[in-house]
C-alpha cells in the first residue's frame, strides 16, 4: 500500500510525493511525544493522550478516497475534491458512540481531527446539528451530501488505512472508570499537539524544517550559573556605592530563591531597580528543579522591549558550548502561518527559556485557530513569570484569564508568578467573584520584612505631579523643554510619539524615538544608544519619546519623566525608568494631557483609566498603595462586568470561536511586514529565512491597511508581507505612514 499518498510531490523541488503510511506514523509518533512531553506518565492523562493519538491515526483518513488520491498522486489537477477531514471524524463519532473503553479519547480525537484545519468552532453550532455534530453537511456538486458519500465510503477508507498503517495505535487507558471531561483548555492542548505533530511532518517532507531536539532546562546547573552572575553584579564599582539599593537587591534574590512554598499561583510585589529579574528567575529554576518542570517563560507586558530581558539571561544562565539563541529565545511579535509554504516561519516555543508578550502569551491561550495554537501545548509542564501583571491584560479578561492560569497549574502542572512593582491584587476584588469555581490564593514570594524594607527606599525616589492644562503640540514641546534633561516623554499612541519626536528634531531639540513603528532590530539599535547617552554625564539636553513599550521592565534611569495620561499604574510604571536607582534628590514624573488633534491621536483603551486617574490625583490617592483601588474603579466603568462574565461562560460553554474573538488585549488583527533589506534579499535569491530572521526584521501592521501601505505580500511565503513605503531607523515605518493622509484620519495605535 506505498503507493497510497498524503503529500503531493514537487518536481520543481525534486521532492517526491510522501506516502500516507509514513505521514500517519510520524504524526502519531509526533503527536504522542508532544502529548506526553506536557504532562506526565500518570494514569489521570491517559485519555487526554489516547485523544491526541487516535486523532494523529485518522486525522487524513479522507484523502484516502479515490478522487483525492488522483489529485494527490498528479493524475489530475486542482483541490482535493472530497473534505478529506469528515472520514476521520465520521470514524471517530462511531467509536465514541459505541461507549467503549475509549468513548471519551474518541470523542476528544473527534473534536480535534474536524478542527486541524478549520480551528477549533462554537459547539453549541455543533451541537445544533444533532446526529450531524462535527459532520460536513455541505453538498459537493459532484458527489451530493459530504457527510452521506463520506458514509458510504467510510469502510473501504478504513479497510485501506488498516492495510496501510497496519494499527498503529491501540490506546493507553489503564481503567475502565477514567472519564475525560471536554473543557475548551482541554481541546486546545490536544488541536496544539496534533497540529503541531502535522505541520511539522508536512514542512520536514517538504524541506522547511528539521526535527527540533529542545536544550534541556537543567534548573540546578542554570541556578549555580545565575547564582554565580548575580554575586559579580555586586562587586561592579558603581553599584557598591548604592549601598541600600544593593542591600535590597540581595535580599530579594535570596528570598525569591528560597521560597518554600508548593507549586501554584504566587506573587511576587518588588519594587524598581529590586532585581526582580534574576530573582524571579532564581525561583523559577528552584520550583522547576523541585517539580520536574520543562521550560521557564517570562511574559513581559504588551510590545515591550523584551531583548534587555534575553540579553540579562543570556548571559546568566547559557552554559559553555551552547547556543544562546536556542537556549533562551525571545518572541517579539505575532509569527503564526497556516499556509504550508509559511508554516516553517512561524515562531514555536521550543527552547527551554522562552521570552515573550502578554499579547503573544494570552491569545496563544484563547486561540481557535491551528496557527496560533500550534505551540501551545509547549506550555505544559513549565514555570511562568508574568512580569508587570498589572499591566499585562486589560481589567475585563482577568476573569477568564485566571481560569487558565489556575487550569495551567491544575491540570498541565505548570507554576505561575504574578510579578509588578507596583501589583494589582486584582483577584481580591469582589467584582471578579461572580465565578463560583474559581477559588484563588496567591501568597506572595516576598516575606513582609523584605517587602517593608523595599517600601522604605522605594518612597525615597520619585514624586508625582499633573500638569492641570491640556497642551497643544507647541504648548507641550515648550513646557518639556524648560525641564534639566534627559528627559523621558511617553505617549499613547505610535503616531503620536512619531510626530513629537519629528517635531523635536525639526527645532534642532536632539532626540530618540522607539516604539513598534521600528523592528526589533531597530528598537535594539536605538535602545542602546539611548542607553549610552544616558551614561554620558555631560549629555543633558535631548529627550526620548516613545510608546509603552519603554514603561515597564526596561533598564532605563531618567532625570525627569512626563507621561501622557492613561492609568495610575502607566504612571508609576514610568517613575520606575526615572531617577531608578535612587542616585538623585527625589526627582519629578509629570503627568500631562494632550489638545488631539489629525496629528496627535487619542487611544480609546485608555479611556476609564484616563478618568480614574484624574480621579485619583484630586483626591492625592497617586501611589503604588492606591493600585486595586484605581483597578476597581476602572472595572466599574459600563460594559466590564457583561464582557467579562460573557467570555467566561463562553469559555465554559465551548464557545472557542467567540472566546478568540473577543478576547482582545490589543487590536491584534495584524500581518507581518518585512523591512529589512538584507532579509528581501535573501528571500528574492529564493533562499530561505528563519523564525527569528523574521522577527527581529519585521514589524506588525493593521491588516484593514495593506492597501493603505501598498503592503506587497511575498509570493514564496504565503501571508507574509513587504513593507513598500518609505521606513528608517528614527521613525520607523511611520516615516512612510506620516505622509498618508488616510493614516492621519483614523489614527494609529500601538500594535
Amino acid at each position: 500500500m506505498s503507493d497510497l499518498i498524503a503529500h503531493s510531490s514537487r518536481p520543481s523541488g525534486s521532492i517526491p510525493a510522501q506516502s500516507y503510511r509514513d505521514h500517519i506514523q510520524n504524526v502519531i509518533r509526533l503527536g504522542f511525544e508532544n502529548a506526553l512531553s506536557a504532562t506526565d506518565d500518570s494514569a489521570r492523562f491517559d485519555l487526554f493522550i489516547d485523544g491526541v493519538l487516535f486523532g494523529a491515526e485518522f486525522h487524513d483518513l479522507g484523502k484516502l478516497d479515490s478522487f483525492n488520491q488522483r489529485v494527490l498522486s498528479g493524475a489530475t489537477r486542482g483541490k482535493l475534491p472530497v473534505n478529506h477531514v469528515d472520514a476521520g471524524v465520521a470514524h471517530l463519532r462511531q467509536q465514541a458512540e459505541g461507549r467503549s473503553l475509549n468513548a471519551s479519547a474518541m470523542l476528544l480525537a473527534a473534536s480535534i481531527v474536524y478542527s486541524h484545519h478549520l480551528g477549533l468552532p462554537n459547539f453549541s453550532e455543533e451541537q445544533r446539528k444533532g446526529r450531524e455534530f462535527l459532520r460536513d453537511i455541505a453538498r459537493n456538486e459532484d458527489h451530493g451530501s459530504t457527510k452521506n458519500y463520506t458514509d458510504a465510503n467510510l469502510q473501504r477508507y478504513l479497510e485501506l488505512h488498516a492495510a496501510a498503517v497496519r494499527n498503529a495505535f491501540y490506546g493507553r487507558t489503564r481503567s475502565q472508570s477514567l472519564r475525560l471531561k471536554l473543557t475548551a483548555n482541554m481541546l486546545r492542548f490536544a488541536l496544539s499537539c496534533l497540529v503541531d505533530a502535522d505541520h511539522l511532518d508536512t514542512s520536514i517532507h517538504y524541506r522547511n524544517a528539521n526535527e527540533v531536539t529542545p536544550v534541556p532546562l537543567n534548573p540546578i546547573k542554570r541556578l549555580e550559573q545565575l547564582d554565580c552572575y548575580v554575586r559579580s553584579l555586586t562587586s561592579n564599582a558603581k553599584e557598591v556605592k548604592i549601598s541600600d539599593r544593593n542591600q535590597m537587591r540581595s535580599l530579594v534574590y535570596e528570598t525569591c530563591k528560597s521560597f518554600d512554598g508548593v507549586r501554584g499561583i504566587v506573587s511576587c510585589d518588588s519594587p524598581v531597580g529590586s532585581g526582580k529579574t534574576t530573582a524571579v528567575m532564581a525561583h523559577l529554576l528552584a520550583i522547576a528543579s523541585q517539580h520536574n518542570l520543562r521550560r521557564i517563560f517570562v511574559v513581559l507586558p504588551f510590545t515591550n522591549i523584551i531583548t534587555q530581558s534575553v540579553d540579562v539571561y543570556r548571559r546568566a544562565l547559557v552554559m559553555p558550548g551552547e547556543s544562546s539563541a536556542e537556549v533562551v529565545a525571545e518572541h517579539h511579535h505575532r509569527a503564526e502561518f497556516n499556509d504550508p509554504d509559511s508554516r516553517h516561519l512561524s515562531f514555536l516555543w521550543y527552547s527551554p527559556i522562552v521570552v515573550t508578550t502578554a499579547v503573544q502569551f494570552f491569545n496563544t491561550l484563547a486561540a481557535a485557530d491551528t496557527g496560533t495554537l500550534r505551540k501551545l501545548h509547549q506550555l505544559g509542564r513549565s514555570a511562568i513569570f508574568i512580569d508587570e501583571a498589572h499591566a499585562a491584560l486589560p481589567a475585563h479578561v482577568w476573569p477568564v484569564s485566571l481560569k487558565w492560569l489556575s487550569q495551567l497549574v491544575e491540570d498541565w502542572n505548570c507554576h505561575v508568578v504574578l510579578g509588578s512593582g507596583s501589583l494589582v491584587k486584582f483577584w481580591t476584588l469582589p467584582e471578579f467573584r461572580y465565578q463560583k469555581d474559581l477559588h484563588i490564593s496567591v501568597p506572595s514570594i516576598i516575606n513582609a520584612e523584605t517587602s517593608s524594607k523595599s517600601s522604605e527606599i522605594e518612597g525615597k525616589r520619585v514624586e508625582y505631579k499633573t500638569n492641570l492644562k491640556r497642551l497643544s503640540l507647541d504648548a507641550m514641546i515648550e513646557w518639556v523643554s524648560t525641564f534639566d534633561g534627559p528627559r523621558l516623554i511617553i505617549v499613547n499612541t505610535v503616531q503620536s510619539a512619531a510626530v513629537i519626536a519629528r517635531e523635536l528634531r525639526s527645532r534642532s531639540i536632539s532626540a530618540e524615538h522607539i516604539s513598534t513603528a521600528l523592528t526589533p532590530e531597530d528598537r535594539d539599535a536605538t535602545l542602546a544608544r539611548v542607553k549610552r547617552r544616558l551614561d554620558d554625564e555631560q549629555d543633558n539636553d535631548w529627550a526620548l519619546v516613545a510608546t509603552s513599550c519603554v514603561e515597564a521592565g526596561v533598564d532605563l534611569s531618567f532625570r525627569i519623566g512626563f507621561r501622557e495620561r492613561a492609568s495610575l499604574n502607566s504612571l508609576l510604571q514610568t517613575a520606575g525608568r526615572v531617577n531608578r536607582n535612587g542616585k538623585l534628590e527625589k526627582t519629578l514624573v509629570w503627568d500631562f494631557e494632550l489638545v488631539h488633534d489629525d496629528l496627535l491621536r487619542p487611544h480609546p483603551a485608555f479611556e476609564a483609566s484616563r478618568i480614574v486617574l484624574g480621579q485619583l490625583f484630586e483626591e492625592g490617592l497617586v501611589s503604588p498603595a492606591y493600585c486595586t483601588e484605581a483597578m476597581k474603579r476602572e472595572i466599574g466603568f459600563a460594559g466590564f462586568k457583561e464582557q467579562a462574565k460573557a467570555l467566561c461562560e463562553n469559555d465554559l460553554a465551548l464557545e472557542c470561536r467567540d472566546v478568540a474573538k473577543h478576547f482582545r488585549i490589543i487590536d491584534s488583527d495584524s500581518v507581518t511586514a518585512i523591512v529589512s533589506p538584507t532579509l528581501l534579499r535573501i528571500i528574492a535569491r529564493g533562499e530561505q529565512i528563519n523564525s527569528t530572521d523574521l522577527q527581529r526584521g519585521s514589524v506588525q501592521i493593521y491588516r484593514n491597511r495593506t492597501l493603505e501601505f501598498a503592503l506587497a505580500e511575498i509570493p514564496s511565503l504565503p501571508g507574509v508581507f513587504r513593507w513598500t513605503l518609505s521606513y528608517d531607523t528614527f521613525l520607523g515605518y511611520m516615516a512612510g505612514a506620516l505622509s498618508n493622509t488616510d493614516f492621519l484620519s483614523d489614527g494609529g495605535y500601538s500594535v
